[in-house]
């Protein structure tokens, strides 16, 4: 892994799975809101779910968008 040193403190690099639809998605938000890029998007998400998120919610509830 690799390590990066930014704003808002070390970034490690690591690889996720996603599908087409939902890297579109990223890609879209960080347009919308001015993001550098989706990788910003997905941590902006990421932070919100550990702060604000319904955990259950999102994780407990079954959305089979894509299966």
């Amino acid at each position: 892994m690799s390590e990066e040193r930014a704003m808002g403190g070390d970034k490690l690099e690591h690889t996720y799975r996603l599908n087409a639809e939902q890297i579109r998605w990223l890609q879209e938000m960080s347009r919308k809101y001015d993001l550098p890029d989706e990788d910003k998007a997905l941590r902006c998400l990421i932070d919100y779910a550990i702060e604000e998120g319904d955990l259950d919610g999102m994780f407990k509830v079954e959305r089979c968008l894509h299966c």
